[in-house]
């Protein structure tokens, strides 16, 4: 899909995620093709001002193997010895990161991995509001995590209107991320979405896209669609 980038004081992202498979058919066995059957993404980035919100960027993200191995164990609530999710662990936190693209080519980000863990290189979302989450110390004192602002089933059109997609919305505010250069953003699994819940916290999908630089002039909402 075509990216364009804009300029404005405000910015928003949106994300699409859906799933996809490649069945081939024989006389007595089915074979799927894994690596497209997954939970895929879509990305919006918009920005905001007073005149209301323009779109930036247009492009996907990648659900990772501990998402998908966690999406089972939740599926059937049984514990899965051999992940470290829990099986009670559901989608609450998203992260911010500047890792996403090379600081001497910032608009031309790296793509994520199936086997990414971790955001290349978070970043402090916000100092001091405890609605968020996960303190760290290092390398910059606050919270590393911040809680959807609010979570929509909607129903798809292209399949028989089916509610199999789901809405996530989460708004980074004029105090948070300011002096970032932002290019990677992810979605978190953890047992708690309670405000200034430690962890843990496990990767569920990941985005990388063209650097944007946070300032207190800005607002970056991300709207995030998971479709299943």
């Amino acid at each position: 899909m075509e990216e364009k980038i804009l300029k404005s004081k405000d910015l928003v992202i949106e994300s699409h995620d859906s799933i996809g498979e490649c069945l081939n058919d024989g006389s007595d066995l089915i074979t799927v093709d894994r690596k497209n059957s997954v939970p895929r993404g879509f990305v919006n980035i918009f920005e905001i001002n007073e005149n209301g919100k323009k779109n930036l960027i247009s492009k996907s993200n990648l659900v990772v193997y501990t998402g998908r191995e966690w999406l089972l164990s939740r599926a059937f609530n049984l514990k899965n010895v051999n992940i470290s999710q829990d099986e009670s662990e559901f989608l609450c936190w998203f992260g911010l990161g500047s890792g996403g693209a090379p600081i001497g080519d910032p608009l031309n980000p790296t793509a994520p991995t199936l086997l990414d863990t971790e955001l290349s290189t978070p970043i402090m979302i916000n100092a001091s509001d405890a609605s968020c989450g996960d303190w760290r110390t290092t390398p910059d004192t606050g919270y590393y995590k911040h809680p959807f602002d609010a979570v929509t089933f909607e129903q798809d059109v292209d399949n028989e209107n089916s509610w199999i997609i789901v809405s996530l919305s989460a708004l980074v505010g004029t105090d948070d991320a300011n002096g970032f250069n932002l290019s990677e953003a992810g979605l978190y699994t953890a047992l708690s979405d309670a405000g200034a819940y430690s962890g843990d916290f496990h990767l569920y999908a990941r985005i990388t896209f063209p650097t944007q630089v946070k300032t207190s002039a800005r607002q970056i909402l991300f709207l995030w669609y998971l479709y299943f």
